[in-house]
């Protein structure tokens, strides 16, 4: 693979605005995932597994947090005296502030676009949970002589699908509320092609004043250049909802899922933080949950997911919950389908319910 020859973008704010709750105060490339995690970890650890050390992050509003998470890139092999991680500006020349959509964000970055000798761009969000062979796609998109390969995974929720035909060529691109019905091919907003094509692509758009890549760009295009789906089997899922973000934490309490996910031929990155070990007291009781270091247990966890330095109480209960950093539920609590953000404190003897298709969400550092 002419690994060297690519770079990658990620967009570190897609569908901010479907996560408020979380996203509030932090771009959605930066919430926490999985107990150590955070979601723009997998998508710069398939690209820098591919053996592509050249990634700028696209940043737009709140990218505080997302620095801090990132910073030079060191967890990822990114902070090179050549290439590495850059993050671009959420400005450049968009005249009304920050930019409206990926195009404008883009063509606001062209400079780094075209001083590149990269051949080729993988373009990606930071909201796709999987661990992608990136190696295997460009190998394909070679092979096939493709413009733009798009990848795809069938049947999981997202608003833009695929049609193709029996060769794999696209044939549309369209949008859709419910883009799952019929077990639809669901665009994971992860496309690579020549980075010649991409800046004209670009240009061509902006002076349209066009500002919605998936439509404006991908469908227009369809039939002028040759599209090719690329189908992910393994396990993915786009973050697009609290619903999906809280069923994506969940799906990890399934060993198959976690063995497709956190693949040690292709190792999912981060930050690293070291800690003691979670301790646990004469009372506690753990199922089926994942507990983070840290953490101190002496209450009962079913089916849930706790971060580091979470501190649960005697006699309380916890059950389908994600409980992130920091978090203290007092004595006596009683929790189902609660989404706490970092340094939440439950007092001691609350209840607080939510459902399985619509979990609660405490904010960051309130107290209940």
């Amino acid at each position: 693979m002419r690994s060297k020859n690519i770079m990658g973008i990620v967009f570190a704010n897609t569908n901010d605005e479907k996560l408020s709750e979380l996203t509030a105060a932090r771009t959605i490339g930066s919430v926490p995932f999985g107990c150590r995690y955070r979601l723009i970890d997998f998508a710069l650890s398939s690209i820098v597994n591919a053996g592509i050390f050249k990634v700028g992050v696209v940043t737009k509003r709140n990218y505080k947090s997302l620095m801090d998470h990132i910073g030079s890139g060191r967890p990822w092999d990114l902070a090179r005296k050549n290439g590495g991680l850059s993050m671009l500006s959420p400005y450049g020349y968009a005249e009304n502030g920050v930019y409206k959509g990926k195009i404008d964000a883009l063509y606001g970055n062209l400079s780094y676009l075209e001083y590149a000798t990269e051949e080729y761009i993988l373009l990606t969000d930071a909201n796709v949970v999987a661990n992608i062979d990136i190696e295997k796609m460009f190998d394909r998109h070679v092979k096939m002589q493709a413009d733009i390969t798009l990848v795809y995974k069938k049947g999981i929720s997202g608003s833009i699908y695929l049609d193709m035909d029996e060769y794999g060529i696209v044939t549309g691109v369209n949008t859709d509320s419910d883009a799952t019905l019929l077990g639809r091919n669901v665009c994971l907003n992860i496309l690579l092609m020549r980075r010649d094509l991409l800046i004209t692509l670009i240009k061509n758009a902006y002076r349209h004043n066009f500002t919605d890549f998936g439509v404006d760009v991908l469908q227009r295009e369809v039939g002028n250049y040759k599209m090719y789906g690329y189908e992910i089997t393994r396990h993915a899922l786009v973050i697009d909802s609290i619903q999906s973000y809280f069923e994506a934490n969940m799906r990890l309490l399934d060993k198959h899922v976690r063995d497709e996910v956190f693949d040690p031929e292709r190792p999912v990155y981060t930050k690293l933080r070291d800690d003691m070990p979670a301790r646990y007291g004469f009372d506690a009781k753990i199922c089926d949950s994942l507990i983070a270091d840290g953490c101190m247990i002496e209450g009962e966890i079913k089916n849930s997911i706790i971060f580091r330095g979470v501190r649960i109480g005697k006699g309380a209960k916890v059950e389908n919950c994600i409980l992130m950093q920091s978090c203290q539920v007092d004595k006596n609590c009683s929790l189902g389908y609660i989404v706490a953000d970092k340094n939440v404190h439950i007092k001691e003897g609350r209840t607080l319910m939510g459902y399985k298709s619509f979990p609660l969400v405490i904010g960051k550092g309130l107290t209940v």
